[in-house]
């Protein structure tokens, strides 16, 4: 089966942004990633314009130019590098802040986030997609033809979380230790997978090319994905497992 058009899918606003769905779990995946919360707005960045418009819609919202702007970003790992990229802006007003802070602990207003998914990990999939495409890197690495998954962010308490999350996903996806960044923050890798998967010197790997296909499950029907960052996984995956261009899309 070939892959759907990725503008052929609308995404449907939730009724609550509270409420359990697939579309909420990517939504607070992506918020809890690259954004932030206060008493009284909700604000998330992305810079993919289709996630910009899958996440303005499920909040039932209308993007605007105004929403749009070229942004100097750091090197997450090297404050040295600076990049200028598209950045996509939506934001939310209301209550909804103060209500997301109390019931999945995220940081209000800049204060400790205690990071409470259990009401959203029914759709851990979707959770942990939102949360790769927010604060994660994925890279090819020629020297060893394999793919590196990373999650990087500010805030360790969020990344101890998103390896709690993998940890028990189905399939277990193991990770390395987190780690300082040299631009202040931390970091932590899917266990090198450069050999594969399975267990070498006593340590288990990280199946890459299984996770690829987990957290991208469904993402064709639901449109809930960044179409930059889906594609750069599976391209990579499928360079480093000789597959056939296009074949985790089928």
């Amino acid at each position: 089966m070939s892959e759907v058009s990725e503008d052929a899918v609308t995404v449907e606003p939730a009724e609550d942004l509270l409420a359990v769905s697939p579309r909420t779990a990517y939504f607070w995946g992506r918020v809890a990633g690259d954004g932030e919360v206060s008493e009284d707005s909700i604000t998330v960045r992305t810079n993919d314009e289709r996630a910009a418009d899958a996440l303005a819609a499920i909040a039932g919202l209308d993007r605007t130019e105004d929403d749009h702007r070229v942004a100097a970003r750091e090197s997450a790992h090297n404050a040295s590098i600076v990049r200028f990229e598209d950045e996509f802006e939506v934001q939310v007003f209301g209550s909804v802040g103060d209500r997301a802070s109390a019931a999945l602990g995220l940081p209000l207003d800049g204060q400790p986030g205690g990071y409470r998914f259990d009401t959203v990990e029914e759709y851990r999939p979707q959770l942990v997609r939102g949360l790769l495409e927010a604060c994660g890197t994925v890279c090819f690495r020629e020297s060893s033809g394999s793919v590196g998954v990373s999650f990087v962010h500010d805030d360790d308490a969020l990344l101890t979380t998103i390896q709690s999350l993998l940890a028990a996903s189905e399939p277990t996806v193991p990770t390395e230790d987190l780690s300082e960044t040299s631009a202040g923050g931390y970091w932590f890798g899917l266990a090198d997978a450069a050999g594969g998967s399975g267990a070498v010197d006593g340590r288990e790997r990280a199946d890459v090319a299984g996770f690829a296909e987990w957290v991208y499950d469904g993402s064709d029907r639901s449109g809930l994905f960044s179409a930059e960052r889906r594609q750069k996984l599976r391209r990579s995956v499928e360079r480093a497992t000789d597959r056939g261009v296009g074949e985790l899309s089928q």
